[in-house]
């Protein structure tokens, strides 16, 4: 199955999906498929460093959490790098349901799936092949969507990957905004164009040079929204 959905967690079922004006306002179909490396249904090559180099955040990574004012903190390793986050307070559904799954240790072992240049790195649902990561006993239940609690789409911030439909369809994909997508990611009420959003609760406070690296990974062909070599997420740990 090739995983490029536009922000929401993929389905087993094939569907189409309409894009946002980021992309041009285009419509993608998602295709399920038995494997290859044609552009119907790519394939990167795996990651060749299996085992992480650590299982400790940095040194300058627990400093950027100790000097956070934010109540919760997670450190994540990936291939190309550590990455800090704190997770903003005026999102609690939304923080609370991450936690869970980093406590969980759901994250250890995944990829990023889905990585489109000067948009969005996207990951939390897969493991290396593209397997979907099943749900422990307790997780995968659907969230509230919090959207227009003063978080925006910026660029470094962590939001929430969803279905189209319904709204309130949040798991455990999350995403970083590898540019500013306040434009076309944010809530929006208006009468001629209304947006219901994505839920951004969280911002990079070490590591944006590892989103930039992971954004700029070569795709396997033009389009893809997909790396050449998997980008593996070693593990998340709460630092607070």
């Amino acid at each position: 199955m090739k995983p490029q959905s536009f922000l929401f967690p993929i389905t087993s079922a094939p569907r189409l999906l309409a894009l946002s004006a980021a992309l041009g306002g285009a419509a993608l179909l998602v295709a399920c498929g038995g494997g290859g490396d044609d552009k119907s249904n790519p394939v990167p090559k795996p990651n060749p460093v299996t085992v992480a180099p650590t299982m400790e955040c940095s040194a300058a990574g627990k400093a950027a959490a100790a000097a956070s004012t934010a109540a919760n903190v997670v450190c994540m390793l990936t291939s190309d790098g550590e990455i800090v986050v704190e997770l903003d307070a005026r999102a609690p559904i939304t923080v609370a349901n991450f936690m869970k799954y980093v406590d969980a240790k759901y994250y250890d072992n995944t990829i990023f799936h889905r990585v489109v240049p000067d948009f969005v790195v996207q990951g939390g649902g897969y493991t290396t092949g593209f397997a979907a990561k099943p749900f422990p006993t307790g997780l995968g239940t659907a969230i509230k969507l919090e959207v227009n609690v003063g978080i925006s789409n910026v660029k470094y911030t962590i939001a929430m990957a969803r279905q189209a439909s319904p709204v309130d369809s949040a798991t455990s994909q999350f995403f970083f905004n590898s540019v500013d997508n306040s434009a076309t990611l944010d809530y929006s009420a208006s009468t001629t164009a209304p947006n219901p959003g994505y839920a951004a609760f969280g911002r990079v406070i070490s590591g944006q040079a590892t989103v930039d690296k992971i954004n700029a990974e070569p795709q396997l062909y033009v389009g893809a929204e997909t790396p050449a070599t998997e980008v593996l997420l070693y593990w998340a740990i709460r630092l607070k």
